[in-house]
């Protein structure tokens, strides 16, 4: 599905990604970890056409930079850790504005498929009841789930996360985390996202690349690259020993 080459993005002289390549497949989920400044976000940033960047990056096999905005929306769909809303809108507001990419024309009368989709993306986000709640009476992970289901609604191939669940609890991590698996498992589709917290990373991927300082230190299956060598040339420390000691606070006596 999406195809990334010789990506390299720099701010000034400083260069934060470089010459990395990669591809996200049908069905899986790519995860991207690494420590702060390993040029994570910025990834995320350059595939979304957010950011400029040297390389090339195709969604099969065409070169994302050709297509408008309205049709790379129909295949790219993209969740941050934050959300600034302007204006009070509703969470179903929310939702059909991930519609927009599907109107002729800006002010045109919304058809039967795009309420069907909305309502489908409030069902499977579990947020069908708070539909006509302010944004800003919502919780973070409220809030966090009607972003969600708008990008459910605007229904793309590839869903790019970057860091969903960093300042949310427990409760919302897993509720996040375990919607996306379910959303993944229709044909066609296809996740990639930036996770710090490493136990969610290993649980949920099939696939990751872990970065440092902007370059791939290692890629392939989450076994593959969550080996205890790898982990900690990247994190200077022992990892695996760091999660084991964590783990054995919750094993009973």
């Amino acid at each position: 599905m999406l195809e990334v080459k010789n990506l390299s993005v720099s701010y000034g002289q400083h260069e934060v990604v470089s010459d990395l390549s990669f591809s996200v497949n049908e069905g899986e989920w790519l995860m991207l970890i690494g420590p702060n400044g390993a040029g994570k976000s910025t990834i995320i940033s350059a595939v979304s056409q957010s950011e400029k960047y040297t390389g090339n990056v195709s969604f099969e096999g065409r070169d994302v930079k050709s297509m408008k905005p309205s049709e790379l929306a129909k295949l790219l769909g993209v969740l941050s850790q934050n959300h600034i809303i302007s204006y009070s809108f509703t969470v179903g507001e929310i939702v059909r504005l991930g519609r927009y990419a599907y109107s002729p024309r800006i002010f045109s009368k919304k058809s039967d498929e795009d309420e069907i989709s909305v309502e489908r993306a409030l069902e499977v986000t579990g947020m069908t009841e708070l539909e006509g709640h302010y944004a800003d009476t919502l919780s973070g992970g409220e809030l966090q789930r009607a972003f969600l289901a708008q990008l459910f609604a605007q229904n793309p191939r590839l869903l790019i996360l970057d860091e969903p669940t960093n300042h949310l609890d427990l409760v919302y991590q897993k509720q996040i985390f375990e919607i996306v698996s379910q959303w993944l498992k229709t044909p066609g589709r296809a996740v990639m996202s930036v996770v710090h917290d490493l136990s969610l990373a290993r649980r949920y991927g099939s696939r990751a690349i872990l970065l440092n300082k902007g370059k791939a230190v290692a890629s392939g299956s989450v076994a593959e690259v969550f080996s205890r060598e790898n982990l900690n040339s990247v994190y200077s420390m022992d990892v695996y020993d760091w999660m084991k000691t964590q783990l054995s606070q919750w094993e009973d006596e």
